[in-house]
C-alpha cells in the first residue's frame, strides 16, 4: 500500500504538520487582548492611582497622615519619615503626575503613547520599588496606601508592556501599501 486506506489518505504526523499544529497552539495561547481593552485597563488603573496618590497628598497637606485601613500606625510612620518628601514635595505629588501621564498615554493611540506608557510605567515601577525598599528595610513600617500604589504601578507596567510589545508598529503593518513605486 502507498499509505492510503480504503477510506482515504491516512493522517500521518510529518514534521511539518507537527510544527504547524504546535505553532497554531502557541498562537492561540499568545493571543492578545485588543489594544482598546489594554488601553481601557491602563486608564482605569491610572485613575485609581490618581485617587490613591491624591488621598495621600490631601491628607498630608491638611496636617495629618493617611489612615491605615487595617489599623496600625504604618502609614503615619511612613508619612512622617524624612523619605516622604523630595525637595520639600510629598512623593505622592510625583505619583499624581506619573498617574496623570499614564492616563494620558492610555487615552492616546499610536506608537508614541505605547512607548511613553512603557517608559513612564517603568520609571513609576522603579520608584515604587525604591520606596518599598525604604519601607521594609529603612523606615521599618508599611503604608497600605503605598503598597496599593506599588501594586497599581506594577499592573500598569504589565499592561503597558503588553500593549507596547503586542502592538508596537501595528500602524505600519496595517497601513495599505502602494501597488507601484510611482504611487509613493
Amino acid at each position: 500500500m502507498d499509505g492510503a486506506c480504503a477510506g482515504g489518505a491516512r493522517n500521518v504526523a510529518t514534521p511539518q504538520r507537527i510544527w504547524t499544529g504546535f505553532h497554531e497552539r502557541i498562537a492561540t495561547v499568545r493571543s492578545m487582548p485588543a489594544e482598546r481593552v489594554l488601553r481601557a485597563i491602563a486608564g482605569v488603573l491610572a485613575l485609581v492611582g490618581i485617587g490613591v496618590a491624591a488621598y495621600i497628598t490631601v491628607v498630608e497637606a491638611g496636617g495629618g497622615s493617611p489612615q491605615c485601613l487595617a489599623g496600625g500606625h504604618g502609614c503615619e510612620t511612613v508619612a512622617n519619615s524624612s523619605y516622604s518628601h523630595i525637595a520639600g514635595v510629598n512623593v505622592a505629588v510625583f505619583g499624581i503626575v506619573g498617574y496623570v501621564l499614564l492616563a494620558l498615554c492610555a487615552l492616546a493611540p499610536g506608537d508614541v503613547s505605547r512607548i511613553a506608557g512603557v517608559a513612564a510605567s517603568m520609571v513609576g515601577f522603579g520608584f515604587s520599588a525604591y520606596l518599598t525598599y525604604l519601607e521594609l528595610f529603612v523606615i521599618d513600617a508599611i503604608c497600605q496606601w503605598c503598597v496599593a500604589s506599588a501594586v497599581l504601578m506594577t499592573l500598569l507596567l504589565i499592561v503597558n508592556g503588553l500593549r507596547a510589545f503586542g502592538y508596537l508598529g501595528a500602524e505600519l503593518v496595517s497601513s495599505p501599501r502602494p501597488a507601484h513605486a510611482d504611487e509613493v
